[in-house]
């Protein structure tokens, strides 16, 4: 007999042992797989959301990440897994007209919303106008991060336009102005690990239709 607090005896080890063997004797094999299957089971649910103008339904674990569904279960790659984490950016996709971190957010959340990725901006025939600015200003060089560096780089066009203030908007009372300045603040959450943020100002300077090399950086 094992003495102190929680012991047990020899004897009780083997009685456990004894329990559990006649358990699963009972069930058979069988039996035994079928149980750990169900038990294993994750919950699923169903998501209908409009993924490039595309309807599209699909029956996912519940835990499945919004950059998870596009990539593996919708096959849309162009949307990248970088730190996975919400840190870097590469995962950005545009929602109901608004970037997020796909990687932060389940796909269950997104019932009946619009996703915009990559691949639904334009194609090599039709390049969106911030695509091709990011090809003429060499905006990228491994390339890994240049989707979501697009998808981003749009969207805080569109803020700025709406009006909706940053850290260094000077008047928030005010419409903030098409500047380099806030355009770096903005984009401040997409890393570019080859250090092409400059082409990248470059870029958006471009299609906002006006030069950065006058703005205060």
């Amino acid at each position: 007999m094992t003495e102190g607090y929680g012991a047990i005896s020899r004897r009780d080890v083997l009685k456990t042992s004894a329990t559990g063997a006649a358990i699963a004797g009972s069930l058979g094999p069988g039996n035994i797989a079928v149980a750990q299957g169900q038990a294993d089971a994750p919950p699923q649910a169903t998501v209908s959301l409009k993924i490039n103008g595309k309807p599209t339904r699909l029956t996912l674990d519940t835990r499945t990440t919004l950059l998870d569904a596009l990539r593996e279960h919708v096959r849309l790659t162009g949307t990248k897994k970088g730190c996975d984490h919400g840190q870097c950016g590469a995962c950005t996709v545009i929602v109901n007209g608004r970037r997020i971190n796909s990687c932060l957010t389940l796909a269950v959340m997104h019932e009946g919303d619009e996703v915009t990725t990559i691949e639904g901006l334009g194609g090599p025939d039709n390049l969106h106008p911030m695509q091709a600015a990011f090809v003429e200003h060499d905006g990228y060089q491994c390339g890994y991060c240049t989707p979501g560096q697009i998808c981003s780089a749009i969207a805080v066009l569109d803020e700025i336009r709406a009006g909706i203030p940053s850290h260094v908007t000077e008047d928030v009372s005010k419409a903030p102005a098409m500047t380099t300045l806030e355009m770096r603040e903005r984009m401040s959450g997409n890393i570019c690990r080859c250090g092409a943020y400059s082409n990248i100002a470059e870029a958006m300077a471009q299609v906002a239709g006006q030069k950065s090399k006058g703005d205060k950086a």
